[in-house]
């Protein structure tokens, strides 16, 4: 593994801050001497993909909210992004807004009584699409990881869910599950 890549962890994105100060994604970066910065490239009411409606329990092309953000990493395009939300979730809320949010989606989410309970990821490899590769600047023979991750609340209503595409050269995924 190169100097350049990153071990990425998902629990402090699926958990909300106490106090509502930067995003994890910035803290995470800052822990490891590095600086993680994101840029919200788009946000508001969207017709659900089929897999997307499939996960959130609504029919194709229903309206979800969805944020696509590019997540830069000293700089560098490391992650890009989709995060839906069903409409009663997110409608009228900063989820479908540009602007960032204090403390970051989850924090908002569970002040507004959304607290996810159960997260369930599937991860596989691909080549990316022409508009992946030139977001995040991959060479035109370079994979990406593609993570999908839908949360769920205690009544196992979906609640987000989250596709991201990242540079699989630039990436290693960690898993740390406590048993018991």
């Amino acid at each position: 593994m190169s100097a350049s890549s990153w071990v990425s962890t998902s629990l402090p994105y699926l958990t909300p801050q106490e106090e509502r100060r930067g995003d994890a994604w910035a803290a995470e970066a800052e822990a490891q001497g590095r600086r993680g910065t994101q840029r919200i490239l788009h946000a508001g009411e969207v017709p659900a993909p089929a897999e997307v409606a499939r996960l959130l329990g609504v029919d194709e092309g229903e309206p979800v909210v969805v944020r696509r953000r590019l997540i830069l990493l000293d700089g560098m395009p490391n992650e890009l992004t989709d995060t839906y939300y069903p409409l009663a979730v997110a409608r009228g809320t900063a989820l479908a807004r540009t602007s960032k949010i204090r403390g970051g989606a989850v924090t908002l989410l569970a002040e507004l009584g959304h607290i996810g309970v159960l997260v369930r990821e599937d991860v596989t490899a691909a080549m990316p699409d022409e508009e992946e590769r030139r977001i995040l600047e991959t060479a035109p023979d370079e994979p990406v990881l593609r993570l999908t991750r839908v949360t769920l609340d205690r009544e196992d209503h979906p609640i987000q869910v989250d596709r991201m595409v990242m540079p699989a050269l630039r990436q290693r995924l960690r898993y740390e599950i406590e048993i018991g």
